[in-house]
């Protein structure tokens, strides 16, 4: 069973999907588990445990009884954060993949020791950090 994994609700799911399965597959080489444009969700597992979910946000607020509601906006909300080996070619990779940069790769010592970040938006409009230490 997982114990914790993140799920973006996206509002353009096949753009995120798109994204998402090339960036996971470069730089993790992995696939998706399940790809379900009509249900809108996709997830994806590393060592028989789940890394991401996509799902369309409004699916996920008829689920929950809140589509009546308007979208969130201003700052972000949540981030996803991925490790990774080498911060500035994952950040040219990802942006070679339709990540739009936000902040470039820079050194974070005061954040952690040997910490090295750069945040980017996936085609949702999602922040990701990739780091490395």
């Amino acid at each position: 069973m997982d114990a914790l994994y993140p799920r973006l609700l996206v509002d353009d799911f096949g753009a995120c999907a798109r994204f998402y399965e090339a960036a996971l597959r470069e730089l993790l080489g992995i696939e998706p588990v399940k790809m379900l444009p009509a249900a809108e969700y996709a997830n994806w597992d590393l060592k028989d445990e789940a890394v991401l979910v996509l799902m369309g946000r409004a699916r996920m607020a008829e689920a929950v009884g809140t589509g009546g509601l308007p979208a969130p906006s201003g700052q972000d909300r949540a981030m996803l954060v991925l490790r990774v080996d080498d911060v500035d070619a994952a950040a040219e990779a990802l942006a070679g993949l339709g990540a739009v940069p936000v902040a470039p790769a820079q050194d974070r010592p005061e954040w952690g020791p040997g910490l090295r970040t750069a945040h980017l938006r996936d085609p949702g409009g999602n922040l990701l950090e990739l780091q490395s230490y």
